[in-house]
């Protein structure tokens, strides 16, 4: 059987890797749809790998694959075993790590710092979604002697998995860790930036011995691939991360056969802090968290909120840091911020920029496509400080998916909330405070998913993510993510057998 992975290849003068098949049914298949479409390094705006691209045609015998392994022998394995093959999964990624780290680096341009250090906690969702394999279990409803009442969790069927550019395997492994352990099967439709380590999960997933069907990857673009698994009628339940454009129209098209959905949207999260909070280590987490992975995560707190007070020493200390920030290859080990994943997000970036100025605010930092020496055919951007920015810009109010910081002045907590809260988001939130009632007070009225108090961006497998309001439907990670994945069936046993004849008079 082939493998998703082989060796460099050299093609017009540079060595390309290839990833020229399809994981479907327990095979490397050629599409019949589709093609092979270059993957292109943002470092440098040049192809580095060549991916099989699969379309409708491929997305119906994945979906009649994953099928027939629900329905066999993945719905009638013992939860032991299932838990078996996840920690066999565990153990091989975990190897699997460094080298993952470098493809994932390569494909959406995170600097290998931050990729080493995420995709190595992988295997631990594999490991704790395990554990619960063997014990998902129902209740017993307690009514009368007359009867006996129970509940069964059980898989909800086939999911498709569709997944971003910004976080390729974090986003993958949140899905299909708990889809997995559930007793579900999968179809993943990574996103068409960064299909790599997809594949090379597969190749992961084949080695762990999961039978054949479990698990399967079609790349390909979401207008005709993305849009095909979303609308089959084969498909029970969409797990879907991304923006909510698209999280509308995949509602629009799987409502004929009213699939289950869960959505990990996007995000415009508050940051807060107080002038009694301590300053250096809120400054360590509030520039941290607004430029990490490139300015490109949904839970970034990009909108500084700052207690009047010390407002001007937080401005001068995020200009200053923003000037320390090293910008540069992201395979180099020096290197903090790589560019921005593809030119469209460039563009993105860049256009916002020039909206903070026209706006009004003060650029205080940053702002500039990097361009000289080696960066030139990237896609760089400086990381970036608007000052004196108002709640009501669009640099405040809009995702913009970039290293660009908005640093917002107010006065006492009750303005505080009012400016956290007032966003169609509710994602992540975060505030710094010496003053453990107002930790309390605050973090109790912020309308979101999840609020870090003197620490931000701590998550791990067994906390459950996920937003209010635009930001999303349902949780990943902790016990709540398997939700996402079974369905509640109540038993009703009678224990006298006995039924009245409602005709009798």
């Amino acid at each position: 059987m082939a493998t998703a992975f082989r060796q460099p290849t050299p093609e017009s003068g540079s060595e390309l890797r290839r990833y020229e098949r399809l994981f479907i049914g327990g095979e490397w298949v050629a599409p019949l749809d589709g093609g092979i479409v270059d993957s292109i390094d943002p470092s440098n705006g040049k192809p580095w790998a060549r991916v099989a691209f699969g379309g409708p045609r491929d997305i119906d015998r994945a979906v009649v694959a994953a099928r027939a392994a629900f329905e066999g022998p993945w719905r009638r394995m013992p939860g032991w075993e299932r838990a078996a093959l996840l920690r066999r999964l565990a153990d091989l990624y975990r190897e699997a790590a460094p080298e993952m780290a470098i493809l994932e680096t390569r494909d959406s341009g995170r600097a290998i710092r931050e990729s080493r250090n995420d995709l190595g906690a992988h295997h631990h969702w594999f490991q704790w979604f395990a554990s619960l394999a063997d014990k998902i279990s129902g209740r017993t409803i307690p009514i009368d002697d007359s009867v006996h009442c129970f509940t069964t969790r059980l898989p909800v069927g086939v999911v498709g998995a569709i997944t971003p550019w910004n976080a390729p395997m974090l986003t993958t492994v949140w899905k299909v860790a708990p889809a997995l352990a559930a007793g579900c099967t999968v179809v993943l439709k990574p996103a068409e930036q960064t299909p790599v380590t997809a594949l090379e999960l597969a190749r992961l997933i084949e080695k762990a011995g999961f039978p054949p069907g479990v698990f399967n990857v079609v790349p390909g673009y979401g207008h005709d691939t993305g849009a095909h698994l979303v609308a089959h009628p084969g498909v029970d339940k969409i797990a879907f991360t991304g923006e909510g454009r698209t999280a509308k129209a995949i509602l629009r098209a799987g409502a004929d056969n009213l699939k289950r959905f869960s959505f990990e949207l996007g995000g415009k999260a508050p940051h807060i802090i107080f002038a009694d909070a301590d300053i250096d280590q809120a400054i360590n987490a509030a520039t941290s968290s607004a430029w990490a992975v490139c300015g490109q995560s949904c839970a970034l707190g990009s909108r500084v909120l700052v207690e009047r007070p010390i407002y001007d020493r937080v401005v001068e200390a995020f200009s200053e840091r923003a000037r320390k920030v090293r910008v540069g290859r992201p395979l180099d080990e020096a290197t903090h911020m790589g560019p921005q994943a593809h030119a469209e997000q460039l563009a993105k970036t860049l256009s916002y920029i020039d909206i903070g100025r026209s706006e009004g605010a003060a650029l205080v930092a940053g702002g500039r496509r990097l361009e000289d020496g080696a960066l030139a055919e990237g896609f760089y951007v400086e990381p970036t400080v608007f000052a004196n920015v108002a709640n009501d810009m669009r640099i405040a109010r809009e995702e913009i998916f970039g290293p660009v910081a908005s640093l917002i002045p107010f006065s006492g907590e009750d303005e505080a909330i009012a400016i956290a809260n007032d966003t169609t988001y509710g994602l992540t939130a975060g505030l710094w405070t010496r003053d453990i009632g107002r930790a309390h007070r605050v973090s109790a009225r912020i309308q979101a998913g999840i609020v870090w108090v003197n620490t931000y961006r701590y998550i791990r497998w067994s906390t459950p993510y996920g937003g209010f309001k635009a930001s999303g439907w349902g949780r990943e990670n902790g016990l709540e993510a398997l939700d996402n994945y079974l369905e509640t069936r109540t038993t009703v046993v009678s224990t006298t057998g006995q039924f009245p004849d409602a005709y009798a008079q």
